[in-house]
């Protein structure tokens, strides 16, 4: 991670180096494994506010088998897991080392709306900005993005849980 780095312009002075987590990062963040950690990557990074997070969707993912056999199409609950992921993600590394990979769990989604079918081959942008915070509970909007287009978007609130 490169969270706090500065690099050395010819002028002197200090320019950040954007932050991006890669899949390890991610991991060490939330506590999500394979089948079920949806994001590969996060970009866009603004500490405490707001974030991007990568998923490219493969027919390889386990929810295609089913959903559905001759039509793959990602699962809306799926979508808006993705974001949540990448907002607990983003909060966990807000709050610092101490809250790494711990729990967050759902405590509401709201305004869900499903609007493009998400299938193998799309790269999906999960888009999230933080709302509100209060000690442990936060509450965000996202929007999920294919080509510039919004396929999927909500609203939730997520609790990050004590040890």
């Amino acid at each position: 991670m490169s969270d706090n780095a500065l690099q050395t312009n010819s002028s002197a002075s200090p320019v950040p180096v954007p932050i991006v987590f890669d899949i390890a990062d991610i991991m060490r963040l939330i506590p999500h494994r394979h089948p079920f950690l949806m994001i590969d990557r996060m970009r866009d990074i603004e500490i405490g506010e707001r974030a991007t997070g990568i998923k490219n969707v493969t027919i390889n993912e386990f929810f295609f088998v089913g959903h559905f056999p001759d039509r793959p199409v990602m699962p809306g609950v799926m979508i808006v897991e993705a974001m949540a992921q990448t907002a607990g993600a983003l909060v966990v590394y807000t709050l610092g080392k101490a809250f790494e990979g711990r729990l967050v769990y759902f405590m509401g989604i709201e305004e869900a709306k499903f609007r493009r079918p998400v299938v193998p081959g799309d790269q999906l942008q999960l888009v999230v900005s933080k709302q509100h915070a209060r000690r442990n509970v936060w509450r965000f909007r996202g929007e999920a993005i294919v080509d510039g287009k919004v396929c999927a978007e909500a609203v939730f609130t997520a609790m990050i849980m004590d040890q």
